[in-house]
């Protein structure tokens, strides 16, 4: 599985890239074995993948939520949806 963090890295970015990996804490998922967590910080590559607003998440190529932080639990269920 690949999660995919889009936005510049400001604040509201971290705080998205944090709760994918308290969400993936909590599922006792390992980054970087059983999931690649990756950023995408370059807009041409984010307006490539339908990314217009930040932060942005994508699961293997899927948007889920774009202009906003997710909760740990919303990511939680868009990663059991997609196991």
């Amino acid at each position: 599985m690949i999660i995919e963090v889009c936005g510049p890295g400001c604040p509201r970015c971290h705080a998205t890239k944090e709760n994918v990996r308290k969400a993936l804490k909590e599922m006792e998922l390992e980054e970087g074995k059983e999931v690649a967590l990756t950023e995408i910080k370059d807009p041409n590559t984010m307006a490539a993948r339908g990314v217009f607003m930040t932060p942005a998440v994508l699961i293997d190529g899927v948007k889920l939520c774009e202009g906003k932080i997710p909760s740990p639990q919303e990511i939680k269920g868009w990663i059991e949806e997609r196991r």
